[in-house]
């Protein structure tokens, strides 16, 4: 089989030959950089550039070549730099690394740091009548195609199952980020006037993106990336009531904006933690598939999730635990991980593996290496 129709028959809940595999399409299933330099060394490897394609989570593009070596099905596409916006990482006086998204929010990493982290939430002292003058990415800027269209076919024509990634986080994530966590979630509950009315220039921005990637690449596109963090390590961030009322219906209007546009898309979303509770939901506003199944956060049991919600949405994630296991655990113990999330997840399709989230930075590269042996091993139907 294709990657194409690997993945296609496990988003159907069909078995193909074997279970498809995601390394790399997408900001939650790639790879750190540092992990990856360690990872080619430990395969006598030698690369003369890397190219970063995400600044804050410090994940890389990997190789062709390093895809084909591992049998990668997919192949993620990811929107190209708007016209007035360049992605430029700079020094501070101090040794830190910093720089300025496209919505305007700094992100900093300390000297001798992994990632960045957000510094300044610039709508923080905001009011509601202050909110039309910030100045908001232009999502129909054709510049972020440029070149795409080529380097998709490419894809597809060679069969791979084809991801295309959003220009940031979901509008409920960028508001956190916009406003800052405290701020927002105060916001929905006391001031839900202002978090109502961001989301929703955070979800036209969203809306007009994908209309303009789908009018112009739909035809090569399998799926398209979704995300608003949900949950946290042991509950939901916010109270379902509160998802139900203000996400959800947001949710509901994006996803069906995108299904008008291609009914055959299949829709990824992404959500860390513990979103037990709000997954017969996110089916309900016509999610395909669920990344990245954190199955170190409460009520996140893979084999519970695979019998009650397995035959309603994919989990692409879940296959092994990059909290605990992957980067501390033995290869042993790494290899046994892998066999019991595909035992949970996989009978019946309806499971790309994938790690949960991105392999950190000083993930072993022999731990690595005994998650893709054990899905060779134990990944065939």
């Amino acid at each position: 089989m294709s990657g194409r129709e690997r993945v296609i028959c496990a988003l159907n809940h069909k078995e193909a030959d074997k279970i498809p595999f995601d390394l790399g399409s997408s900001a939650a299933t790639s790879i750190h950089i540092s992990a990856y330099k360690n990872l080619l060394s430990f395969l006598n490897i030698a690369k003369d550039s890397f190219t970063i394609k995400d600044n804050a989570e410090q994940i890389v593009s990997i190789h062709e070549d390093i895809l084909d070596k591992f049998a990668v099905d997919t192949r993620g596409i990811s929107p190209k730099n708007p016209s007035n916006w360049k992605s430029t990482i700079k020094n501070d006086e101090n040794g830190n690394k910093y720089f300025i998204g496209q919505y305007g929010i700094e992100w900093k990493m300390p000297k001798g740091g992994y990632y960045f982290d957000i510094c300044n939430s610039q709508l923080s002292e905001y009011s509601i009548d202050e909110l039309s003058n910030y100045t908001f990415p232009n999502p129909k800027d054709k510049k972020r195609l440029d070149g795409l269209k080529k380097e998709i076919i490419n894809y597809y024509n060679k069969g791979y199952f084809i991801f295309f990634n959003s220009i940031g986080g979901g509008f409920l994530e960028i508001s956190t980020w916009l406003r800052g966590f405290e701020n927002f979630y105060c916001d929905l509950i006391s001031n839900s006037k202002f978090a109502c009315k961001l989301m929703d220039k955070l979800l036209e921005i969203e809306m007009s993106f994908w209309d303009l990637v789908l009018s112009e690449l739909g035809n090569y596109i399998n799926m398209v990336y979704t995300a608003n963090d949900l949950g946290s390590q042991n509950n939901l961030l916010i109270s379902p009531s509160a998802y139900r009322k203000y996400i959800k219906p947001r949710q509901k209007k994006l996803n069906s904006l995108i299904k008008e546009k291609k009914p055959d898309i299949f829709i990824f979303y992404h959500s860390c933690g513990s979103i037990y509770e709000i997954i017969p939901d996110l089916i309900e506003v016509g999610v395909d598939a669920l990344n990245p199944v954190q199955v170190s956060a409460a009520n996140m049991d893979t084999k519970r999730l695979k019998k009650e919600f397995g035959k309603d949405i994919t989990f692409w994630g879940g296959g092994i635990d990059t909290q605990r296991v992957l980067p501390f655990g033995t290869p042993h113990d790494v290899k046994e991980e892998v066999r019991k999330r595909i035992d949970d997840l996989a009978p019946g399709g309806g499971f790309v593996f994938a790690t949960v989230h991105n392999i950190q930075a000083e993930v072993p590269p022999q731990n690595i290496m005994a998650m893709w042996d054990a899905l060779q091993e134990y990944g065939k139907y």
